[in-house]
């Protein structure tokens, strides 16, 4: 169950910064208010999954996670480029995930 919560805290990480974007330096209402609730709902997740997950696994977890969903959704979205030393190092990040999950006794 914590992996989950991890997951949504994730989710919501990339949401927020998604639509802190959007907002256009808080000068559109909505996307202001999704900001600021998915970054509460980001944080609240985040503190459920740290119930059970060491500190240094799920804070880096939760990071990358929002490395690499901004990441992606930047390119979908705003259609920024991502260069190959870019890309190379999004997918270091991506096996350094998949190694803390591999790796955790959780």
């Amino acid at each position: 169950m914590q992996w989950i919560m991890l997951l949504l805290a994730g989710v919501f990480e990339v949401l927020w910064a998604c639509t802190m974007k959007f907002s256009a330096g808080f000068s559109k209402p909505l996307f202001t208010i999704v900001t600021f609730l998915g970054y509460i709902a980001s944080a609240v997740f985040l503190s459920f999954a740290l119930k059970k997950l060491p500190l240094g696994t799920a804070y880096a977890m939760w990071t990358g996670f929002g490395i690499v969903g901004t990441q992606v959704l930047g390119i979908l979205l705003f259609r920024e480029r991502l260069s190959l030393p870019q890309a190379v190092c999004v997918l270091l990040i991506v096996a350094g995930i998949a190694g803390l999950k591999v790796l955790s006794n959780d």
